[in-house]
């Protein structure tokens, strides 16, 4: 059996004569499978339906022998089957290191990672055909075209029939958005272009867990909403999603859980929406009637407080249904309730900067 390699910044290799396992390295985008094996096509989301699709367990990274640099520091994941976990850190905490090692393309120095069931790298010729991948940007044979470029992928996908190769790939190109400028040069992609290409590869089959490392990396506001329409459209269909960004709007408004790091460390990890409604969930409620409505709660046992435009009522001990009712019944003119929420970028900060200290 030969062995070959992906080129940095390059998708993909000539295809041997003889069977093949291709491996995938910084700069390639789409999945690292074993070409010529037969493996079962399976549906996205099938894999551990009620379990963990990510797990990593004291995941470390050193580089350099001498001036030893650590990268990556005792870092335990888990992701739920079927969640977008959004992946935060300031520039240097790790993520991408993080993101290589759990897909096989670097080793760690210590700690143990599992893909959808299967140890990397041991099992990773097996389970990496359901992965899909964009990590630190794609690369791809500058003189080809994009749809040829696309078809090199496609060869190297082990779920990929022949006799519709070419119909995956224009399907691919057309969910991207790439249709019109799938017979240009790569070389005179614009980098948002080469982004969407990237993403394109990443999708060329249906996947159990898609890794996306800076997915809206160089694409204008119209590509950014593409990406979120994807995310939500492989999340619908039962796919494992991990995405690493920047963008904290996007993640806020496409994540079903987030982890953050900092210092090669995970400093929080769990579902947004209770990281972002903090350890005291608080129900805000706008009214005229304030003094009316502090002095009502206060009488049922419920703590509030005075806030701007009325009152805020703590749901430690009650639910948010029962402070309106409790509201209503005494007279209270309820114009508008809601759960009060930390924003996203508020409690990045906030953990990163404790982290740092």
């Amino acid at each position: 059996m030969t062995s070959t390699a992906s080129e940095p910044g390059v998708a993909g290799a000539a295809v041997p004569a003889t069977p093949a396992v291709t491996a995938g390295t910084a700069g390639t985008a789409g999945t690292v499978g074993t070409a010529g094996t037969a493996v079962t096509a399976g549906t996205a989301g099938t894999a551990l339906a009620a379990g963990t699709a990510v797990r990593a367990r004291g995941l470390r990274k050193v580089f350099g022998r001498r001036r030893r640099t650590v990268a990556v520091d005792g870092i335990d994941l888990d992701v739920p089957a079927g969640a977008v976990l959004g992946v935060l850190g300031p520039n240097g905490s790790g993520k991408t290191t993080m993101i290589r090692m759990l897909l096989g393309l670097c080793r760690p120095t210590a700690g143990e990672v599992e893909l959808l069931g299967s140890r990397i790298p041991q099992d990773a010729g097996d389970v990496l055909p359901r992965v899909g991948a964009l990590v630190e940007g794609p690369g791809f044979h500058p003189f080809l075209s994009g749809r040829e470029n696309l078809l090199r992928c496609a060869a190297f996908e082990p779920l990929v029939p022949t006799s519709r190769m070419s119909s995956i790939v224009d399907d691919a190109l057309a969910r991207v958005g790439l249709t019109d400028a799938a017979r240009r040069a790569y070389r005179g992609y614009s980098l948002g272009m080469k982004q969407r290409l990237g993403l394109a590869a990443a999708l060329l089959v249906p996947r159990d867990l898609v890794v996306l490392d800076e997915p809206t990396n160089g694409l204008d506001p119209a590509g950014t909403r593409d990406v979120r329409r994807i995310i939500a459209e492989l999340r619908d269909a039962g796919s494992t999603v991990l995405v690493s960004s920047h963008l904290l709007s996007e993640v806020e408004a496409t994540c079903t859980h987030v982890a953050v790091l900092q210092a090669g460390a995970v400093v929080a990890q769990g579902a947004l929406a209770s990281m972002l409604e903090g350890d005291q969930p608080v129900l805000e409620v706008i009214t005229s009637d304030a003094d009316l409505a502090l002095a009502t709660l206060r009488a049922a046992g419920v703590p509030a407080r005075p806030c701007r435009g009325g009152v805020e009522a703590e749901l430690l001990v009650t639910t948010a249904p029962a402070v309106i009712a409790t509201l209503v019944r005494a007279g209270v003119s309820v114009f508008e309730a809601r759960r009060r929420r930390t924003g996203l970028e508020e409690l990045f900060a906030a953990l990163t900067e404790e982290g740092a200290a």
